[in-house]
């Protein structure tokens, strides 16, 4: 069945089963499970299972030792004697990993024995002899002799030492056919997590906490995620992602937070920028629609409208509605490379729109360079989050981006302060979005 689950295909063998089978499965975690809560069928040394808060990572590691421990053959050859429980202290490990809601004793029986806690021994204990002993990463010398077949980590990211304790725990995995770890951990970058992720012996499942809505309170939906959506805070605690700072990086994470307002004051004059690709198709840059208004000496990002692989009617019309939504005073478009065509498709859809052409007679760093200097005086606000836009910022070095890929939002972004900013400005009018 994990094979089924891992290849899509279990909704439609379970559609073959009789009803009273199907009702045997229904509290079977092989049936309940999203497919990101179950193992990987291939080889592996490290699950590394990467979510959001409340997206079910203890319950899939809760789910997964006590499967081992059994002996459930779609999870394991044979039954794993000995298992590590390590969290960041004894503490979590009881309160989380044990005791918690989505801990070991808080998994349904389904009609067989629970696991029993020794408070004294700081172990879980199951009928047929199995046991996990629990670890604090703040002791990884307490690592030292004991042997184990599998171990699971809990929010590894947050270990204060991190590396001695997962480090001496792999001398400790040394029992069974397959030794293996279970890390579940929101992300955060650290460089443990970052070792992980980039070991070939590591399989990586990702959650969202939207994935696990439904278990949720819809109070904590509304606020905390409502408030935190699209943030840097939220994009790791939410939605699971790695997020670093490159360190030779124009820009840091912690700028454009400190930065970021929910809306705009009153703006003098408001442009969208926007960056033209060279030209059209699959393997095409994208076009960085960029659009941003000043007031009182301060500028205010208003929009990212970026199209990948666009045509160019495509992405002149989305520049153009954007230009009318926000009452733009100006559309600021580069005239480098394919520039000029995408002044005169612009004034083909629309000839009533003021187009101010700019032509780049710097490198990309260059001109980059005095807009984040803008940033490091505070005085660029982000309104709202936009995570593409700031995750290109915020891996733009003297050598680009760190794929290689074209910084085209970051241009637009460019184009569109150094007009507003460090240029001759227009007579302003006040409006309010």
């Amino acid at each position: 069945m994990l094979a089924l689950s891992a290849a899509g295909r279990l909704p439609d063998f379970l559609g073959t089963l009789p009803q009273d089978l199907l009702r045997a499965l229904a509290g079977d975690w092989l049936h309940q499970a999203r497919p990101d809560q179950l193992p990987p069928p291939e080889p592996w040394t490290t699950w590394a299972v990467i979510g959001g808060r409340g997206s079910g990572k203890t319950r899939t590691g809760a789910e997964w030792v006590d499967a081992l421990a059994r002996g459930d053959p779609a999870f394991t050859e044979d039954p794993v004697g000995r298992i590590a429980l390590v969290g960041e202290t004894h503490l979590d490990v009881r309160d989380v990993m044990v005791d918690g809601p989505s801990g070991l004793l808080g998994l349904p029986a389904r009609g067989r024995a629970r696991p029993v806690w020794s408070p004294s021994r700081r172990r879980v204990e199951w009928s047929n002899g199995a046991v996990a002993l629990a670890f604090s990463a703040e002791e990884p010398d307490a690592l030292r002799g004991p042997q184990f077949g599998a171990a699971w980590c809990d929010e590894a990211a947050k270990w204060r030492r991190p590396d001695a304790a997962f480090d001496m725990l792999q001398f400790g995995l040394r029992l069974g056919a397959r030794p293996r770890n279970c890390v579940t951990t929101t992300p955060r970058p650290v460089p443990l997590i970052r070792r992980l992720l980039a070991d070939p012996r590591t399989v990586v499942s990702r959650a969202r906490t939207h994935d696990n809505a439904a278990h949720l309170a819809p109070d904590f939906l509304d606020q905390v995620v409502g408030r935190y959506a699209g943030t840097r805070l939220g994009r790791q605690e939410l939605d699971g992602e790695l997020i670093a700072d490159r360190d030779d990086a124009l820009w840091n994470r912690a700028a454009l937070e400190a930065g970021r307002v929910a809306a705009a004051p009153d703006l003098g004059r408001i442009v969208v920028a926007v960056d033209p690709p060279a030209a059209s198709g699959a393997r095409s840059d994208a076009c960085g629609i960029v659009a941003a208004g000043r007031a009182g000496g301060h500028a205010y990002v208003l929009a990212d409208a970026s199209l990948a692989r666009a045509t160019p009617q495509a992405w002149a019309g989305t520049a153009l509605a954007l230009y009318h939504r926000l009452q733009a005073d100006a559309l600021v478009v580069e005239v480098n490379q394919g520039g000029e065509m995408a002044a005169a498709v612009l004034g083909q859809c629309d000839p009533a729109v003021p187009v101010t052409r700019v032509h780049a007679t710097r490198g990309k760093y260059l001109r980059a360079e005095p807009v984040s200097l803008l940033y490091a005086r505070g005085l660029v606000h982000h309104v709202g989050a936009f995570p593409a836009l700031e995750d290109e910022l915020c891996d733009f070095g003297p050598d680009g981006l760190s794929g290689g890929a074209s910084p085209d939002r970051l241009d637009a972004l460019v184009w569109a302060l150094t007009h507003l900013m460090l240029g001759p400005q227009a007579e302003p009018r006040i409006r309010r979005l």
